[in-house]
């Protein structure tokens, strides 16, 4: 069942989330993405995998985390949340905002504590912490107007250096903003691994013709706060028929 009781309220865009000709990361997190005209999100996996650019954080112990984020030096105030059991249900006392059009998940318990422009950061060291941190940089890092702070602060493994360089190069040869598309929104959830150093989660993006895929993507407890992994190779999201097997979970 959705989590009760919850509104989505607007954060006011200073721009397009996604700028043209950048579409990778887009793809791999369950938005779909018009640049140039072209639809980037299609029916045929085959083609939308010669779309991508880039790649999107995904789960596994394997990955080289080689790839620190800096700290912010602030240390992050104490939250109530210090539950340990993982969800199999849609977390209570969460809201939902929009972050250029899809909406995010926050809890006053769990967090971000701290929210500033595009950061959102200071999670709980529990499993709803880690699912509240997993979708909210995973949106982040690539929505953000200033993406880079986001990957930097927020983000650890081999692939990180590749995906700022190869989107930098990308937003460079096309500078023009894209203002059209659609975006995906989580619709659901389910754990498949959760210590207090490092959970791995399946999110199930929903998309506006009702098609629906989940990816898989990993968060490591450091330096006092949930970092998502990017490893150099990600998996691919899968589609899915239904939320059989998901904990449904959604702010629209």
């Amino acid at each position: 069942m959705a989590a009760p009781a919850t509104h989505t309220t607007p954060e006011e865009p200073r721009s397009p989330w996604l700028r043209g000709g950048f579409v990778l990361a887009a793809a791999f997190i369950g938005f779909v993405t018009v640049v140039a005209g072209a639809v980037i999100y299609t029916s045929d996996p085959s083609d939308r995998n010669d779309a991508l650019t880039a790649s999107q954080p995904s789960g596994g112990r394997h990955s080289d985390r080689s790839s620190p984020a800096p700290s912010t030096g602030e240390r992050c105030p104490k939250l109530a949340d210090n539950r340990q059991d993982v969800p199999t249900a849609a977390p209570q006392g969460v809201t939902w905002t929009l972050f250029r059009a899809v909406a995010l998940p926050t809890s006053e318990e769990s967090g971000p504590a701290v929210t500033g422009q595009d950061v959102a950061r200071c999670y709980a060291r529990t499993p709803v912490g880690a699912l509240l941190a997993s979708s909210q940089i995973s949106v982040r890092h690539v929505a953000a107007d200033d993406w880079r702070k986001v990957t930097r602060a927020q983000t650890i493994g081999a692939g990180r250096d590749a995906y700022i360089a190869g989107r930098t190069k990308a937003e460079k040869e096309s500078p023009t903003d894209s203002d059209g598309g659609t975006h995906g929104q989580i619709a659901g959830f389910r754990f498949v691994t959760y210590d207090d150093s490092i959970a791995v989660i399946q999110t199930v993006w929903r998309f506006p013709d009702g098609r629906m895929q989940a990816a898989t993507t990993t968060v490591l407890w450091q330096d006092g706060d949930w970092l998502l992994e990017y490893p150099a190779a990600p998996a691919a999201p899968t589609p899915v028929s239904s939320l059989a097997g998901y904990a449904e979970w959604g702010g629209v």
